[in-house]
């Protein structure tokens, strides 16, 4: 147990690091989907585009959601974007920066999925070969235009009869696959070079203002955690002295099964100062109202004087 508690206070304490390995992760799972999915286009006009584009940017869409769920900052930052501002100002300095961080981190997956997507290229070559021009290939230019249609939607199907060795769906296959794969090459390093870009001039701004947004996007972060903490351990404590009044009558059945109580004057003590004075349910109802409402201000001078 104290095994299993220590990787937990590890992933805690160390939120950045973990989301970052969660969205690698999600990364490496897209690409694995994508490779071990079966896509078989319909070779329809009227569906090879919504089937080719459906596989291009649905996902990505589910892979997006799935970031903004895991990320657990994103929450974090709702709350600090909608809370009532009480004795704290809100900085949407700070804000910025959480959802700048949190978006970065989700969009990771569904971009590697598109580019995935057009290097493949598949998924282009069945959403846009019915709309290719004939006159571009030999073979169609003497064909009616409704079996042109029918020609070019069954361009990414090898295995029809009538396309399987046909050079002009070759050729048009190849066409559309240039595209696609030069497109992808080109978001790549597009984003290359922003990532450069973005580390690179960063120095050249105000350090000091990143500095204290990254500071009190952290702040608040553990701040909720040690929050909830200390929440979990005073509902520990209140059930616990409710458990024991409850079974007031029964303390020395309790004591046998090595479930002792402790003394009444130990009790009043100890476990009386963990629970602050908050002794029932109104006054928990009252903290967390608070808690809530008017957040006290980022200021402890006041309790060190004490």
């Amino acid at each position: 147990m104290d095994r299993f508690r220590m990787i937990f206070q590890y992933f805690q304490s160390n939120s950045e690091s973990v989301m970052n390995g969660i969205c690698g992760l999600l990364a490496l799972a897209s690409v694995k989907m994508y490779t071990s999915f079966d896509f078989s286009c319909p070779c329809l006009p009227q569906y090879n585009m919504a089937y080719g584009l459906g596989i291009m940017f649905v996902p990505p869409i589910i892979l997006f959601l799935c970031g903004l769920i895991l990320n657990r900052q994103s929450l974090v930052m709702l709350e600090e974007w909608r809370r009532p501002p009480g004795h704290r100002k809100k900085d949407l300095a700070v804000i910025r920066y959480m959802c700048s961080s949190i978006m970065q981190r989700a969009m990771v997956a569904p971009v590697v999925w598109i580019i995935v997507t057009l290097l493949d290229g598949k998924c282009l070559i069945c959403a846009f070969s019915g709309s290719m021009d004939p006159k571009k290939f030999v073979g169609m230019a003497n064909v009616s235009t409704v079996q042109v249609q029918q020609l070019l939607a069954k361009v990414p199907c090898k295995d029809e009869e009538l396309m399987g060795n046909n050079t002009s769906r070759k050729a048009v296959s190849r066409y559309l696959r240039c595209w696609s794969q030069a497109l992808g090459w080109s978001i790549l390093l597009i984003l290359i070079i922003a990532a450069f870009l973005a580390r690179w001039l960063r120095p050249c701004f105000n350090q000091a203002t990143l500095l204290q947004a990254r500071h009190w996007s952290n702040y608040i972060d553990i701040e909720q955690k040690i929050f909830e903490e200390s929440c979990c351990e005073h509902s520990r404590l209140f059930a616990h002295e409710c458990i024991l009044h409850f079974f007031e009558s029964m303390r020395q059945e309790i004591k046998l099964h090595s479930f002792s109580s402790p003394r009444e004057g130990e009790r009043a003590e100890g476990e009386e100062d963990l629970l602050r004075g908050i002794t029932d349910q109104d006054q928990v109802n009252k903290l967390l109202k608070t808690w809530y409402y008017e957040k006290p201000p980022l200021d402890v001078s006041q309790a060190h004087q004490r």
